[in-house]
């Protein structure tokens, strides 16, 4: 059993933000793959279904983003999962341009405060993770505004092919291949190269 955890806010007030693209992920995964994400088990939302001839469940914690280490510590405890193997976590990234991939298999929350709580509840910091760029914050901005800030027109045709990386770098990773996924999607932006 594999777990593909997205992490966002609950509650429509919060679609569509830059906080939210866990759970946009999530949601792409489950079209693509016809899973319905909409059993309540615990304080999360989640789907069960196959994947690449792989059991997997796609999940949205509902206990809002300060709080995800709640939701995934009762997933992990009740489906048994390996968080070393067999756990996945989606989230943004406020130090990456807007749809740039960032492969990790361990590391340290980076000032994002879900992850920091993950690993409290986990009490370890080895999971597999895809950081999705949603663009550094403007000056003078508050951090708190600006992951709770929608996307741009420009921002959401970027968003859009990252966010189609990610689900091809998630099927990469349920396949064993994350070593290959990094490869892959950790490069900059071509754009950045120039």
């Amino acid at each position: 059993m594999f777990l593909i955890v997205g992490l966002g806010n609950p509650t429509l007030q919060y679609e569509g933000t830059r906080h939210n693209v866990g759970f946009d992920v999530i949601d792409l995964l489950a079209d693509k793959y016809n899973i319905t994400v909409e059993t309540r088990k615990g304080r999360a939302y989640i789907g069960k279904g196959m994947m690449e001839g792989k059991k997997v469940i796609l999940a949205k914690p509902q206990t809002y983003m300060n709080l995800s280490g709640e939701s995934v510590r009762s997933l992990v405890d009740y489906y048994k999962i390996d968080e070393e193997s067999e756990l996945l976590i989606v989230y943004d990234d406020v130090s990456l341009g807007v749809g740039q991939l960032r492969i990790r298999k361990k590391g340290s929350a980076g000032g994002h405060n879900g992850i920091k709580n993950i690993i409290s509840h986990l009490g370890t910091n080895v999971f597999m993770r895809i950081k999705i760029g949603v663009g550094e914050k403007p000056k003078k901005y508050d951090l708190a505004d600006y992951v709770l800030s929608r996307f741009s027109k420009v921002e959401r045709e970027q968003m859009e092919e990252g966010y189609e990386k990610a689900v091809r770098a998630a099927v990469m990773i349920l396949n064993g291949e994350t070593d290959a996924a990094m490869n892959e999607y950790n490069r900059k932006a071509k754009q950045e190269e120039a």
